[in-house]
């Protein structure tokens, strides 16, 4: 049987989602207007992270600093962030998708994949049947979306992200030729800037030229795994599956979305800490040790950033955990103002041997096994919020013991 699978993403999600609720409320409809959302437009600070059709006509680009917006286009119309407003669109709008359809997996805050294979008895036109979906989304909940239809997801994806706003598209297969393959090399999805670069760099300037040159070739410019990954997107191959549920847990993780920007290491070490905390007294209560640790922040144009460390040995020790947390914030991290920090523990082990360093000071390592057992042990018996590290009390950027307590709490831990 064909896959019939369908990306359904919401135009301009933050700004639309803003326009919607102050429609509402009988205010000017901001999709209508030279308008973004992003920071203060009185201290013209901060960037641009959505912008209006008509924004876009007098050159406002996303990710842009304000100040520089307000010049291209003196009457723009900058609102603030609301990120509960956009949680609880996100979560009203897929609730829509999911009851079409038999899987749907949620690929962003403002995107999911749909699988819809097998439901012809019950949607024997895929084309009306999204339009009937893109069509309920903004009667019951007033803003747009677009809808991709293939027979693989990273087909329903491209076509989601032809003309829009409030459209459907299909390309299948058939259709790559004259759909796809005249676009330009950078349309290709998760194709980035450098590999873009090198391609053209050796003549390669659309997705067609891609698709017809040698897979050698191609993966002798942009290397082995990589190479084969675009070649195969570039002729529309793609098997991946949609995921309605997540794969088995293969890590533990935590992370804190913040109102106010978080701007300063002094802020996110105590915060670092006590995610540490959080993570490694979980994976003790499992019986696991990591071999790898991750940090996640996200910057103010939404776009969340990952960096990794393997480790020389597994360890369950909350200090040697933060101390490498610590290391890869200071070396990934510039400056940028953050809203979401968080810290995920994965290469799980249950090994009890432990291949110590010749340079480690093995009577200071077991004075924090010995302190992270007494801590287990109080939380075990009186309660996650019973105690805590004194650097982390005394801190006002720390997320507090009673959300660490909330955390800790959750069934099994929030995992991965």
């Amino acid at each position: 049987m064909e896959r019939l699978i369908f990306h359904v993403d919401v135009n301009s999600a933050f700004l639309s989602w803003e326009a919607a609720s102050r429609v509402k409320a009988g205010e000017p409809d901001l999709r209508e207007i030279p308008s973004a959302v992003g920071g203060d437009p009185r201290t013209r600070t901060g960037i641009i992270v959505a912008k209006s059709i008509p924004a876009k006509k007098y050159g406002v680009q996303t990710g842009e600093p304000v100040a520089m917006a307000l010049r291209k286009c003196p009457n723009l119309v900058v609102v603030p962030s609301d990120f509960r407003l956009y949680t609880k669109n996100s979560q009203a709008f897929k609730a829509i998708c999911k009851s079409y359809a038999p899987a749907m997996e949620s690929f962003s805050i403002d995107e999911v994949f749909l699988d819809m294979t097998g439901t012809s008895l019950i949607y024997p036109d895929p084309i009306a049947t999204a339009c009937e979906i893109k069509d309920k989304i903004y009667q019951e909940l007033g803003f747009t979306v677009n809808v991709g239809i293939s027979t693989n997801k990273l087909l329903a994806k491209m076509a989601s992200d032809f003309e829009k706003p409030n459209k459907v598209h299909t390309l299948f297969p058939e259709e790559i030729p004259a759909k796809m393959w005249p676009l330009p090399i950078r349309d290709l999805l998760f194709l980035g800037k450098a590999s873009e670069k090198k391609l053209v760099d050796f003549g390669i300037r659309t997705i067609g030229e891609l698709a017809r040159e040698r897979e050698s070739t191609i993966q002798t410019l942009l290397g082995e795994k990589t190479g084969h990954q675009l070649f195969q997107y570039a002729r529309g191959i793609d098997n991946s599956p949609v995921l309605e549920v997540p794969e088995e847990s293969k890590g533990f993780s935590v992370e804190k979305t913040f109102n106010d920007d978080i701007v300063s290491m002094e802020q996110i070490q105590p915060i670092l800490l006590e995610q540490c905390d959080v993570v490694a007294t979980r994976m003790r209560r499992k019986g696991k040790k990591c071999t790898c640790i991750s940090v996640t922040f996200r910057t103010l144009d939404f776009k969340n950033r990952s960096h990794q460390m393997k480790l020389g040995s597994a360890t369950d020790v909350t200090d040697e955990v933060y101390a490498n947390a610590r290391k890869l914030f200071a070396e990934f991290w510039k400056g940028q103002p953050l809203r979401l920090i968080g810290v995920a523990l994965t290469g799980l082990t249950e090994d009890g041997f432990e291949q110590m360093s010749l340079f480690e000071d093995c009577a200071k390592k077991e004075q924090r096994q010995k302190l992270d057992a007494a801590m287990d042990a109080i939380r075990m018996k009186f309660g996650n919020d019973k105690i805590t590290r004194a650097s982390i009390m005394n801190s006002n950027a720390g997320i507090g013991r009673k959300a660490k307590a909330q955390m800790e709490n959750e069934e099994n831990g929030k995992r991965f």
